[in-house]
């Protein structure tokens, strides 16, 4: 059923793009705590257009926004999989630009479209599944938002299962003339882009690698047509048609609902999902086979004796049994001779056991992180588990070997 009034209202005049910046910066002050709020609903109330001057279609656009890998995931999501992709959505933070963005996004469209109903937790799910918020492939988010070096999907050229999509914007967004290749934080189909791209933050340019612009696009495709995006329906519709998988949808609305419950932390732009990871330095990993420590004979220096002349060979004797004695009385007036320092072994460090959540899935997966944070530790790795696990189990794969890991981990979860 078409929601009243709003939709055929869209193209009306622009609402000063002052007013749009007030309401931003009121939803920013609640930054965290709650959505933005929306747009005036009163029926003489302006209703704004987006902020290049543009409006949102009134008809849905079918053509996806994005599609997914051959492996059936988004490139944002990882080895991980989707499950740990929901269960450490309190743990990989947001870039604090991309929070913003995401925010502004919900604010500007319910000011051009009051009968969307769109949260930014929507658009941020969208955001973390596409890309990691502009963070795959070594990319991260500069202050003004936007994605170094670039984020380019593979080629849509029919291989290796992908859907073959011939170029169709001569190489101006995806740098390849032949294919079409996904772009941005958002992941856009160029073809899409071309009409959903919107310049959100008034530099004057339409840049999908542009965390404003594409979080903006992405809720100009998702209000577009009728869909009330307060209902499950019209989220589910919506998103369905930004990339046409029903595993996709599970999965951005599982996560949409994790933030909706406040399960998501901003981080400082420029950040790497995963924190850092480095070898501590001086620290030797255990090794399988058991050392013997050298034997270190103790030597006394005789009364009078120079202690710098060199002292005199002695030619070895035939090895005898050692006899056990027992420790003689000490001599009061004889004061201790200190202990030969030695460098002492390097303490078992042991981290917490983590409390359970009655869970199964969420218990199986603070287990296996709880596993690779002690495995890190054992291999004197400086870990910080603040982002996503799948990049830190990478990263310690490629510094102590894949194989190694897992029988680590094998040894914690299964003791």
């Amino acid at each position: 059923m078409a929601k009243p009034l709003g939709r055929a209202r869209r193209a009306t005049a622009l609402v000063p793009l002052a007013l749009l910046s007030a309401a931003w910066t009121a939803s920013l002050a609640g930054a965290g705590t709650g959505t933005a709020s929306a747009g005036q609903s009163s029926d003489d109330a302006p209703v704004a257009g987006l902020p290049d001057g543009t409006s949102v279609p009134t008809q849905a656009i079918e053509a996806p926004a994005s599609v997914s890998s051959p492996d059936g995931l988004a490139p944002g999501i990882g080895a991980g999989g989707a499950a740990q992709a929901v269960s450490t959505a309190s743990t990989a933070g947001i870039p604090a630009v991309a929070l913003a963005a995401y925010q502004r996004a919900e604010t500007v469209i319910n000011s051009a479209d009051e009968s969307c109903n769109l949260t930014w937790q929507l658009v941020a799910a969208i955001g973390r599944v596409e890309s990691d918020h502009g963070r795959y492939g070594g990319n991260s988010l500069d202050d003004q938002g936007v994605a170094r070096p670039g984020i380019f999907g593979i080629p849509l050229d029919g291989s290796n299962s992908t859907q073959a999509i011939a170029d169709t914007d001569a190489g101006q967004f995806d740098a390849d003339a032949a294919w079409d290749r996904a772009v941005g934080p958002m992941q856009f189909i160029p073809s899409t882009w071309s009409v959903v791209g919107v310049d959100a933050d008034g530099d004057g340019r339409r840049d999908p690698q542009d965390i404003d612009d594409a979080a903006l696009a992405s809720a100009v495709y998702l209000c577009s047509g009728e869909d009330d995006l307060s209902s499950a329906a019209g989220q589910r519709s919506a998103v369905y048609r930004y990339n046409h998988s029903d595993s996709y949808v599970d999965l951005v609305l599982s996560i949409m609902t994790a933030y909706l419950d406040g399960e998501y932390t901003s981080v400082p732009n420029g950040t790497t999902a995963a924190g850092y990871l480095q070898p501590d330095p001086g620290y030797t990993p255990p090794s399988t086979t058991p050392t013997k420590p050298p034997k270190v004979e103790e030597q006394t220096e005789e009364p009078g004796k120079d202690p710098s002349s060199t002292p005199t060979p002695t030619t070895p004797t035939t090895p005898t049994t050692p006899t056990q004695t027992t420790n003689p009385t000490p001599d009061p007036t004889t004061p201790p001779k200190p202990d030969k320092p030695s460098i002492p072994p390097l303490p078992s460090i042991t981290l917490p056991t983590l409390p359970t959540t009655g869970v199964t899935p969420v218990d199986q997966a603070l287990t296996y992180t709880q596993a690779v944070a002690q495995c890190a530790v054992d291999y004197g790795l400086k870990v910080d588990l603040g982002g996503a696990l799948d990049v830190v189990v990478g990263l310690i794969k490629n510094l102590i070997g894949e194989q190694t890991l897992n029988a680590c981990v094998a040894k914690y979860m299964n003791p």
